[in-house]
This record gives structure tokens, sequence and C-alpha cells, in this order.
């Protein structure tokens, strides 16, 4: 695949309940200016899946494109990590 000029972060599939449309939670860590202490922040973007192929606990790489509905801003470029299934339990 190759690589594009468009902006892009990495996530984890937090729902695939829609169609065609995966929610992505992306985490940032920034330091806080007066206390130095390490600040998470989650965003939640949705991500236009064609394939349906993303599954929740899935790590995907997602880019920026037009706008394809009225929240969806970004589509997965590519899943990096698949979510480990829990086996049976014996």
């Amino acid at each position: 695949m190759a690589q594009s000029n468009r902006p892009s972060r990495i996530g984890r599939v937090a729902s695939n309940k829609m169609q065609k449309t995966v929610v992505v939670e992306v985490e940032s860590r920034k330091r806080h200016p007066l206390y130095r202490r390490m600040i998470r922040s989650i965003r939640r973007m949705k991500a236009h899946d064609e394939a349906n192929a993303c599954e929740v606990g899935d790590v995907v790489r997602i880019e920026e494109t037009r706008p394809i509905s009225k929240e969806k801003r970004w589509r997965v470029a590519e899943i990096l990590e698949r979510a480990r299934v829990a086996g049976p339990v014996d």
C-alpha cells in the first residue's frame, strides 16, 4: 500500500455496530504545563470501513479524507494488529 500525505492517526476500534463504520479511540498524551504529570486524552472518531473488516479491539491506522457523512471524516487505511480472541474455557 502506497504511503499518502494525508494526516493519519493510530487507534483502537471501540465499536463496529454500524454498517461500514467503526468508532476508533485515539489516545494522546501530553505533559501538564504546571504540574508536569502526563495527561491522557481520548478522542473518539468515526471512520469508514468499506469491507466491514474491523473487529472491536483491533489496532488500526486511519487517515483523513473528504466528508463521507455528517460525522465521518476518516477512513481505515490498514489494520495493524488484530484483537486477541479469547478461546473456550476448559
